[in-house]
Formats: structure tokens, sequence, C-alpha cells
């Protein structure tokens, strides 16, 4: 159901209540300004019987639009030892482009890409009159029009859809806000995934980045509306926005990343990060390349190189991005409002027609009676949980060697990107909520750690919900020795037993945390935006703060395990598990809590 306004749009953030709010749309307003000492690391070891290596680097530009600036200064690019051919180059989409050439390759090839950029995301009321359809576009937009092998705006599915979602509207604004805010509710962030396109992504309803990027170029381009592809870097520097119930973290993986720019015959080129933004984006992000598709703007950091067939061993490239805040001022306030999407979607006030999208709050769970209570039987298998990411990855060496000819081989830049917080420092407290519409008989909770070292006990605790924020403990698991979790690459699961108490979870909300003792080193993974969980549902304070005032943007990685009921009175509105899941949890069920040492 939609309501026509026009008026001050006052878009997007943060619902914060224990169980899923009807809308998530948040406006924000303020100023992000900080000057950013950026530096790229690249280390490259070389394979057997190399002939050549050749590598390319784009050169970061200012840039500057109604919301987000970029100045770059004081560019360097030091490449040891030098390579035997060095040119810069520009391409049609305007990125100028390093490319270095080693005819002679050396044992090793060390690489560092430096510069300054001083960026700023103001956040002020914008007005946009630009009508819609747009109708016919200059000559030098027409590329970011049209479909390509990763962005199908010719897909009849694709088309479809965009027709659908802005039919009847007025402004182009309405119709990117439509666009935005389906991509935003209907694809959930995983990665790596299975592919990258649009198609892809409007399919399954997942994706990273790319997909992300490539499905909302696909929309809006199928409809008239020109739109690239932006690669660049998001810095791991958390920033707060401020509303009245406390405060509001966002916080970025250090890596690459892929985000949109739209064109606004009013505006120019706007930026857009489609997994959680609209007309911004953060200072946090230092803008690339520009291009088509992710195809497309492949450049930066790409390696290519040819070797003699048979060669025993491929080149190895490890990749380090840091970045300096020599200042770093932020002051941000958001407001939530009553309409959509059920997501959460931020953007800065817009004067411009609109439909605001309307969304129903989800049912309650189920109450279950009393003497209904005593005479449930846990049987069933249950798993569930925010369950997706990238398990026993190496983030220090996350690129593939692809073929590219005879005895030719390539790695491209890929948006593996170590998402996880620092859990067990002794300032802060945080803790992850479930939402249960079934009761479960609880046997093992799984959180995704690293063990990075140090020494100590961890366990895991269950709290009841007090308004949407951890109240009185409710379980504890038994506990786990740091020494039984493995020091090797990459995040595992770390399960914690609750068999010997079995606590029963009526349907509701409950609040995960990790407990420790001595002085571990773990972090937790976490997934951009909030895959299964409401918008506030992930939380934190200070180890001697009484209040949760903090809440997090991102959704720790949790599994939980256990039985529950089949009882049609008691879970009304239970999912359907699969025998596939069920036959999964019996083997996490059966599993020795001891973690065996790798």
């Amino acid at each position: 159901m939609h309501r026509l306004a026009v008026r001050i749009l006052y878009v997007l953030l943060l619902a914060l209540m224990a169980s899923p709010a009807a809308a998530e749309n948040v406006t924000v307003q303020g100023d992000m300004g900080s000057t950013i000492r950026y530096v790229l690391e690249e280390k490259v070891i070389s394979g057997d019987g190399m002939r050549k290596i050749v590598m390319s680097f784009v050169i970061p530009q200012s840039f500057e639009s109604p919301t987000y600036r970029q100045a770059i200064s004081d560019f360097s690019l030091d490449l040891k030892p030098n390579p035997q051919d060095r040119q810069e180059t520009t391409d049609a989409r305007g990125n100028r482009i390093v490319t270095a050439t080693w005819t002679e390759p050396p044992a090793s090839v060390v690489v560092k890409l430096s510069c300054n950029a001083l960026n700023r995301t103001n956040l002020q009321l914008l007005e946009t009159r630009t009508p819609f359809p747009l109708g016919r576009v200059d000559a030098v937009l027409e590329d970011y029009l049209k479909p390509t092998e990763q962005v199908q705006s010719d897909n009849p599915k694709i088309r479809l859809l965009a027709a659908d979602l802005t039919k009847g509207l007025k402004t182009e604004f309405d119709a990117v806000q439509q666009v935005i805010s389906w991509v935003v509710d209907h694809v959930r962030y995983v990665s790596p995934p299975a592919q990258y396109d649009a198609l892809y992504s409007l399919q399954s309803g997942k994706g990273n980045c790319q997909n992300y990027s490539h499905l909302s170029a696909a929309l809006l381009r199928s409809v008239g509306i020109p739109v690239r592809i932006i690669n660049g870097v998001t810095l791991d520097r958390a920033y707060d926005v401020t509303w009245d119930r406390g405060v509001m973290t966002f916080k970025m993986g250090k890596g690459r990343h892929s985000w949109i720019e739209v064109w606004f015959p009013d505006l120019g080129w706007v930026p857009f990060d489609p997994q959680s933004t609209v007309l911004f984006v953060p200072n946090r992000f230092i803008r690339v390349e520009v291009g088509v598709d992710n195809n497309e703007t492949k450049n930066d950091g790409l390696m290519r190189w040819s070797q003699v067939a048979n060669a025993r061993t491929k080149p190895t490239m490890q990749e380090n991005i840091d970045a300096a805040f020599a200042n770093d001022a932020v002051k941000v306030r958001g407001t939530r409002q009553a309409y959509g999407p059920k997501n959460l979607l931020l953007t800065p006030s817009v004067k411009a027609e609109f439909k605001q999208i309307i969304i129903e709050p989800p049912p309650p769970p189920p109450v279950i009676p009393e003497e209904v209570k005593k005479e449930l039987r846990y049987d069933v298998p249950f798993l569930y949980g925010n369950l997706e990411y990238p398990e026993n990855v190496d983030f220090a060496f996350p690129r593939a060697t692809k073929k590219s000819g005879a005895n030719q081989f390539e790695m491209a830049r890929n948006f593996l990107v170590e998402t996880a917080e620092y859990v067990t420092t002794k300032a802060t407290q945080y803790a992850q909520v479930v939402v249960l519409r079934k009761p479960v008989k609880l046997q093992k909770v799984a959180l995704a750690l690293h063990n990075f070292g140090g020494d100590g006990q961890l366990w895991a605790e269950i709290y009841q919900d007090n308004g949407g924020k951890p109240g009185a403990p409710l379980a504890t698991s038994r506990l786990v020795t740091l020494d039984q979790l493995s020091t090797k690459p990459g995040y595992r699961w770390t399960d914690f037993d609750f068999s010997k108490d079995s606590p029963i979870l009526m349907p509701g909300s409950y609040w995960i945390a990790l407990g420790f003792t001595g002085d571990p080193i773990v972090n937790w993974f976490y997934t951009y935006g909030k895959p299964v969980g409401p918008v506030d549902g992930t939380r934190y304070k200070g180890i001697f703060d009484e209040d949760w005032s903090g809440a997090l943007a991102f959704e720790f990685n949790y599994r939980v395990a256990g039985f529950t009921t089949k009882d049609e009175t008691a879970a009304p509105v239970a999912a359907k598990k699969t025998s596939e899941a069920a036959k999964s949890t019996k083997k996490i069920l059966k599993r020795r809590v001891i973690i065996r040492r790798r």
C-alpha cells in the first residue's frame, strides 16, 4: 500500500526493538569530515618458470557530488624492483591506469600505493525536481544505460520487476528510492556468492556488494536511469549515528567494495550504497574506479603473468590496506520514519515528490498457554541463526588464479573482506539477539570465532529480553578452554554446550553473549545488514555500564541447535524444516563439545 506525499523525505535509520519493526527508513542529518592517509601494499612471490609479470593500478581521483566529496593529493606509487616498462593511460571512463611490466620477473615484487584523501560527507536537505521517466539522455551517458554480462537490464524478469516498481511514479527520486528499497528488502548479504550478476541476485535473493550494485543498476537502467558501477575501498573506522534511543554504530570491513552512482540531471552523479544508503556514501569510502560493471572495473590491483607449461607453482599475492586518520569529525543525527523499507536504509532529507512504502509489522511470537507447555514433546531437530559466512578462509591470501590464455593467468581483486569484532576486550561487552517463533529445548549455541592467541576460557550466556535489550541471565554453557580452538587462519563454528540443563526457551527474544576469563584474543565474525534479526539486534555497552544503549548495524554469525515441537498449537507460525536441515542438526547435536585442537 502506498500513500502519495509531496514533502521533505525524512528517510531512514534504526528501529531498535527486540522484534522486527514495520519499517526501518531513517533520515540522517549532519556532517562527516576526515583527513586520511591511504596506503595499499601488495607483495608478490613469483612461481616457477615466470616469463612476464604485468600489474596495474588505478590512481584515485578527486570527486564531488552534492553529498560526498573526495579530494586526493600527494599520490605516489613505488614499485620494487623497478619494472622494465611503466606506463600511465586514461581509459574511456576517465580512469587513470598505471601499468607496470617485468619482462625479467624477480623473485618478489613489492608495491606501495599511497595518497592523502580529504573526504567529507555532508548530509543536509537536498532538492531534486527531475521528472520520471527521464526521457532522452545525453549521448555521453548512453553506455550507463546499456545491458552487460553482469547487469542484465534487458532480461524480461528484470524489466518486468522494474516496470512494476516504478509504475505511475512522477519523479526520478521516487523511482530510485522504490528500487533501492526493494533491493534492500529482498537481497541478503552473503560472501562469497555463487555468482555476481544481477539476474542471479534476483533469482537467489542473496549476494555480496557486487550483487547489490549489479541488481540495482539493472533495475534502474531498464527504466532509463543511467547508473555506473564504482569500485573502491572501505575503511574499518566505525562511526556513530545518534537518535532518541541511544547510538547506532556503523562499521565496514577494511577492504575492496562496490557501490553505484546514479545520474540526476539537476544533481549530477550521486553515490548510493545499495546495501544501506540512498544519495550518499560515508566518508570512510575511498573512491577508485568507474565502469559499466565489475567485469570492467577490475584494473586496480590486477596482476597478469605468463609462465612455462607445467610449472609446479603459481605466484602468490598478499594485499594489505591501511588508513591513518589525521583528523576525524563526525556529527550525525538519525530520525526513524513510519514508512518502509523493512530493512535499514539511510538517506539525507530530500524535498521531492515520492510515495511512502507502508510496511505491515510481522505478527508477534505466539504465546503458549501454561497448560499447553506441560504437554509439549521436544522431538523435532531445530537449527536456526545467521548461518552463512566465509568459513576457513585465509583473508591474507583470498585471491584465486584464473587462466586467461595458453600459459597465461591473472589474479584480480576480490571482495572477500574480514568483517569481525574483537569481542574479548575488557572495555566493551557485546550481545546478539535471537528471535524464536517456536519453543526450543536448547542444546548448543555456536559462534563464528577466530582464536588469535592468548589464554583463558570461553563460555556462552543466554539472557532474557528486557525491552529490546539484554536483561536477566537465563543460562550458561559449559566452559571451552582457549587451547581447544585452532589458531589456523579463518573463522569456524565454536560450539558451546547447554545440554546439561537443556533450558526450554518459549517463543520470544533472547540474547547471546560471550563470556571469558584470562586474556584470550578472539574475534567474532559478522555479516553486513541483518540477515535474520531485527535492526537493533546487536548490542554493546561499556563494561561498567548498566544500559545496553549502543546498537551495531551488523549481525554476528551464530547458530542455535536443539529440539522443538511439532505441536501446531504451540507454534502456529513455525517454519517447515526440510529433511536435509534435520539431518544436519542431528549431526551437530551428536558431536562432542570438546573441540579438537588442529
